[in-house]
């Protein structure tokens, strides 16, 4: 198959190196880093003649990308503008799961600053503010301190903080329990998991400081049995699978299901529609063979495919730009990739890097630079692998979490 990968980042580096395996690929539009390992295309993606288009990001799902791509009778990976919405409104998101009734978190969706204000003044900590719109990742506060709510709201609905994405915002009770991620390949009816994983979205060791899009991830999770996998899909992704078919939307592509493990069983946190970054990169390495086929077969209705998915561990840890998430700093030379890349178990993903074929050398162009991964037996083995190549790799300003995987 002829493959176009919609995207330019991390999890699309990712997507890319996987199914090149067995097909051929196009990224587009790519960057110039990814350009070093494959085709790249700065067309529009309906110009690219392909048997399987796979979309990346969620901003163009969200903006109807699938939508145009179907209507000119492509084969698309990705939901359409309606699914999306699963992700671009978080109030649609809850009225979905409520209407499906799948466990969530108690919430409440806001337009007037009042309202908000005094329904926080009346929860009891930690409180939990979401931006309705897309965020990058971002737009999730939990705090302990009332005063950071408020602020928070305020910044969020007049626009100072992530301008209209926030003019609505969504405040929910805090699930406690232990927090997973999960991928459900979906053909509109049916739908199938890969393995589960843990992500670390605060900026710092010891979960503090800022939420970012992700500073690190590892993969399998010792913890998260097969029984309770299948419960997740029977109980959050496919209840809302059939949800949204009532609601004439059949939803082709990934469901990223952020679970939290409470008392009283798994509760959605969110659905993201899209692959999660950096997910990926521990994720589907798993996948031995097949992977192609099963999103071919979720594009056109019938998922089909088995995967044959090896039981060997990966862990991945984000380098990030000096400033992220707030005011990132690029223009940085980055040293020592090849030499990382080198090591065994090791693969290098490029997402904000660029490169500059006349000096032969890598630049800081994004927040979150790259994700160096380490694949192994082991956990420990990943992990001692993964901080290992990351000691070869330099860049000003570098900053990463030391205790992923810990």
């Amino acid at each position: 198959m002829r493959i176009v990968v919609v995207g330019s980042g991390g999890r699309e580096h990712a997507l890319a190196f996987m199914l090149s395996k067995e097909h051929e690929v196009v990224v587009a539009p790519g960057s110039s880093a990814l350009g070093q390992y494959f085709d790249l295309s700065d067309k529009d993606p309906l110009d690219i003649d392909a048997d399987l288009y796979v979309i990346g990001p969620e901003q163009p799902l969200v903006e109807g990308l699938a939508d145009r791509l179907r209507g000119h009778s492509k084969t698309v990976f990705g939901p359409s503008k309606d699914g999306a919405r699963l992700e671009g409104s978080k109030a649609f998101l809850k009225d979905v799961l409520v209407a499906a009734k799948v466990p969530t978190a108690e919430h409440r969706s806001f337009s007037d600053i009042s309202s908000a204000l005094s329904y926080v003044e009346s929860m009891k900590p930690p409180y939990v503010i979401k931006t309705d719109g897309l965020a990058e990742g971002k737009g999730v506060l939990v705090t302990e301190r009332l005063d950071e709510a408020k602020e928070d709201i305020v910044a969020k609905m007049t626009g100072q903080r992530f301008k209209g994405a926030g003019r609505t915002i969504v405040i929910e009770e805090a699930l406690l329990g232990r927090e997973l991620s999960l991928f459900a390949l979906c053909d509109g009816r049916s739908a199938v998991a890969l393995p589960a994983a843990t992500d670390y979205k605060r900026l710092l060791e010891g979960n503090e400081g800022p939420n970012t899009g992700g500073m690190g991830a590892y993969a399998p999770l010792g913890w998260a049995s097969d029984s309770l996998q299948e419960e997740i899909l029977d109980t959050l992704v496919k209840p809302t699978l059939q949800e949204l078919l009532r609601r004439g939307i059949q939803y082709r592509g990934v469901l990223y299901a952020g679970v939290m493990v409470t008392e009283s069983g798994p509760k959605i946190i969110e659905f993201n529609v899209r692959f999660g970054d950096p997910e990926t990169q521990v994720v589907l390495p798993k996948v031995e063979e097949g992977l192609g086929d099963i999103l071919f077969g979720c594009a056109v209705g019938e998922i089909g495919t088995s995967l044959k998915v090896s039981p060997k561990s990966l862990l991945t840890v984000v380098l990030a730009a000096p400033g992220y998430p707030a005011s990132t700093q690029t223009g940085a030379e980055i040293t020592g990739v090849q030499r990382a890349s080198e090591k065994d178990g090791v693969k290098v993903f490029f997402a904000g890097t660029s490169y500059d074929s006349e000096r032969d050398a890598f630049y800081v162009s994004g927040g979150r630079v790259m994700a160096v991964t380490g694949e192994a037996p082991t956990l420990q083995e990943a992990r001692s692998r993964a901080y290992s190549a990351v000691s070869e790799i330099s860049f000003e300003g570098m900053h990463y979490r030391r205790d992923i995987g810990a």
